[in-house]
């Protein structure tokens, strides 16, 4: 997948805000965070995404789990309030995000894999065929969605943009 596109979304340029830029500056008091009307936090947002790009890196690598039979086996129970939530803890997940995003950007450039076929899951019992580069490409639309909603949950914290920067028009 040499195609520069694919790197570029994944580390958010052009119209994509860059995923990691949204979230390692975050405090686990701030990530932690959950605002009146929104039912996850950005710590839980950024554990989602780290589930499902795990999910499908391992489908890639040949390794089919279980699918989740249920929407909420994806997102992690909440980890704590911003009153006692660990750093450390907060920054593992933010080191596990930045791996993933790692390992998505080496597949995004590797010639040999992108029209791979791969069996992936669909839902519990449903599996389809696809290319890897399918694959990662829903990888990034997922993150890019979510990346939005914490864009949305660090402007209504007043914490936008991101210290690497971010568009505030």
């Amino acid at each position: 997948m040499s195609e520069t596109t694919l790197s570029a979304l994944i580390h958010g340029q052009s119209a994509h805000a860059d995923p990691l830029a949204c979230v390692e500056d975050l405090s686990a008091g701030l990530a932690a965070r959950r605002l009146t009307g929104y039912p996850h936090s950005i710590w839980q947002l950024v554990l989602h995404m780290n589930y499902w790009m795990d999910y499908d890196l391992q489908a890639i690598a040949g390794n089919i789990l279980p699918y989740p039979e249920h929407a909420i086996e994806s997102w992690p129970e909440h980890p704590g309030s911003p009153d006692t939530t660990d750093e450390s803890e907060w920054r593992k997940t933010v080191a596990r995000f930045r791996e993933l995003l790692g390992r998505l950007s080496a597949l995004a450039d590797s010639d040999a894999e992108s029209l791979a076929r791969i069996t992936t899951k669909v839902s519990a019992g449903k599996s389809r065929q696809a290319t890897v580069e399918a694959v990662v490409f829903e990888i990034i639309a997922h993150n890019s969605y979510h990346t939005g909603q914490i864009a949305l949950l660090r402007r209504q914290a007043g914490a936008w943009p991101p210290e690497r920067g971010g568009d505030t028009w």
